[in-house]
């Protein structure tokens, strides 16, 4: 099992979680998140310099069999993708076990993706 981690473009998110329910892997989870990357720029509005590298990202997260792996990843790669520098990134981690509470399934029994 893999643990798959993205920050995608917010503009893109739509288009990943679409790809991603195409590629049958429905159970994720997101949070808005904002960062900085390597760009650096300001804004002067009305003389008044404000700070823009704040970029708002939203992160998902899931977990998946091994078998899944490579669908959900070029999932993601297609989806975010715009050519441009931001496009975000794509973590995958090991997992050494899971346990689904409600029934006590555990390994790749307690993940829903087939």
């Amino acid at each position: 099992m893999k643990k798959i981690e993205a920050i995608v473009r917010k503009s893109k998110f739509m288009d990943v979680r679409k790809a991603l329910h195409e590629a049958d892997i429905d159970f994720l989870s997101w949070w808005d998140v904002k960062g900085q990357g390597d760009a650096k720029q300001g804004l002067i509005f009305r003389g008044i310099a404000y700070d823009v590298n704040a970029i708002d990202r939203i992160y998902l997260s899931f977990v998946v069999r091994d078998i899944n792996v490579d669908k959900s990843i070029e999932s993601i790669l297609k989806a975010a993708y715009t050519g441009e520098s931001g496009d975000g990134r794509i973590f995958v981690s090991e997992i050494d076990q899971a346990i689904r509470i409600r029934t006590g399934d555990k390994g790749d029994e307690s993940l829903y993706n087939k």
